[in-house]
């Protein structure tokens, strides 16, 4: 196999550090181990940000993501990880991660996790129309 799974986040600039921008990334195929059965766990992702002088490159993403599939881990904790390594590759000004993993014994489970630079204030809302 020419790729493997990486705990490795690369980064490249922002190519416009002077405009807050939301970036969305959807991952439907998250997988990890339930710590408790050793059955695989089911979640799709989805990670917002607002990325200060940093941005996360897909494939390393990817990869790192792909890095859970035979760990066991709580919902909560791997959520919470995953957002403390994110934040830690990109600075962000503000960042979201949002894990709903698939049904398990009968109970869905969301789990969200945010961080936000203490300066950073969020652009007003724009409604039109």
């Amino acid at each position: 196999m020419t790729t493997q799974p990486s705990k490795t986040l690369e980064t490249f600039d922002n190519p416009n550090p002077k405009r807050d921008y939301t970036i969305r990334i959807d991952m439907p195929e998250f997988t990890c181990l339930c710590p408790k059965t050793g059955q695989p766990d089911f979640a799709t992702l989805q990670l917002e940000y607002v990325p200060d002088k940093l941005c996360v490159e897909l494939k390393s993403l990817k990869l790192y993501i792909w890095s859970f599939r035979d760990e066991g881990a709580f919902h909560e904790a791997v959520t919470n990880q995953m957002l403390d390594d994110l934040v830690k590759a990109t600075d962000p000004n503000f960042m979201r991660l949002t894990a709903e993993f698939n049904v398990r014994g009968g109970i869905y489970t969301n789990v969200v996790a945010e961080h936000r630079k203490p300066d950073w204030q969020a652009p007003a809302e724009v409604n039109l129309p």
